[in-house]
C-alpha cells in the first residue's frame, strides 16, 4: 500500500507547513536537513545541479528524518513526473505552469489510469519498494500530490481556471520569476510585485487549493502564512551556508 502523504493531508486540513530549499545536490545535506523540525524539504530538479539517481539518493536520506520531500522537476514533462513519482516522491512541484491545460496534462501524468496516464512499472521502482507492496497502483493515485508553480503574467491570467482543474492541490507562488516576467528582474519587493501575489494568493485561498510562497526567513514567512499560504519556504540550504559561514569569519575579524 502506498504510504500515506502526510504533507497532502496537512495542506487539505489547512495546517501550516513550512519547508526549506535543497539546492547543494547531496545526501548529505538532505539527511541533515531532515533532522533539523521542517515539515518539508524541497530536492530541486530545476536550478540545481541534481540528476535522478541524486534525487533518489537524496530521497533516501532523508527518510530516516522527519520531513516530507518534495521534488522539483526541471519542467513539465510527463516522463519527467513518472520518474520522480517512481524513485518514490509522493509530492512533485511543476514549474512554470501557465494554462490549465498544462496543469491538467501534469494532473494525468501524476495518476494512473483510467484516472490519469501514469505508466505502470512500479514493480521496478522504488515507490512501490521495488514490487513488495502489491497493492501499489491501486492506492498511489489517493496519495500523490501535485503542486503547480506561478511565474508569470499568463499564469496570472489563468489563475482560476488553474485552481479549478482536479488534481492540482496546491499553487506555488515563485516571486523571483514573477518579478522578471513583470519588468522587475531581481526585485520581487516591488509595490506592483507584492500587489500581484497578494492577489494571487487571495484567489488561491478562495478557490480551496493550498497557497505556497518561497520568501527569506522567519519574519516574511510568518507574513505569508498570515497572508493565507499553507506550504512555505523560508530559505535554502546554499543561504543557510553562506550566511552561517560569512557570520562566522566577521565574527572572528570582530573579536
Amino acid at each position: 500500500m502506498a504510504d500515506v502523504n502526510r504533507f497532502k493531508a496537512a495542506l487539505a486540513a489547512g495546517q501550516p507547513q513550512i519547508g526549506l530549499w535543497v539546492a547543494l545536490a547531496s545526501a548529505n545535506v538532505a539527511e541533515l536537513l531532515g533532522h533539523c523540525g521542517y515539515d518539508w524539504l524541497l530536492i530541486d530538479g530545476e536550478h540545481a545541479p541534481n540528476d535522478l539517481p541524486l534525487m533518489q539518493a537524496q530521497l533516501q536520506a532523508m527518510q530516516a528524518g522527519g520531513s516530507h520531500a518534495v521534488v522539483r522537476i526541471p519542467v513539465g514533462e510527463v516522463w519527467m513526473v513518472k520518474q520522480a513519482l517512481d524513485i518514490g516522491a509522493q509530492t512533485i512541484l511543476v514549474p512554470m505552469v501557465d494554462t490549465a491545460a498544462e496543469a491538467a496534462e501534469m494532473a494525468r501524468a501524476m495518476r494512473y489510469p483510467p484516472a490519469g496516464i501514469r505508466g505502470m512499472g512500479a514493480a521496478l521502482a522504488r515507490a512501490s519498494r521495488f514490487g513488495m507492496d502489491t497493492d501499489y497502483v491501486t492506492t498511489a493515485n489517493g496519495q500523490v500530490c501535485l503542486l503547480v508553480q506561478l511565474e508569470s503574467r499568463k499564469a496570472l491570467e489563468n489563475l482560476d481556471a488553474i485552481c479549478a482543474v482536479d488534481g492540482v492541490d496546491g499553487v506555488f507562488i515563485g516571486p523571483a520569476d514573477l518579478s522578471a516576467d513583470m519588468g522587475f528582474p531581481g526585485n520581487s519587493g516591488a509595490p506592483q510585485v507584492q500587489a500581484a501575489i497578494a492577489d494571487a494568493m487571495t484567489r488561491i485561498v478562495a478557490s480551496g487549493k493550498a497557497a505556497g510562497i518561497l520568501v527569506g526567513g522567519a519574519e516574511a514567512g510568518q507574513r505569508a502564512v498570515a497572508q493565507g499560504a499553507t506550504f512555505v519556504a523560508i530559505g535554502s540550504d546554499v543561504g543557510v551556508l553562506r550566511q552561517g559561514a560569512q557570520a562566522l569569519r566577521a565574527a572572528m575579524d570582530a573579536t
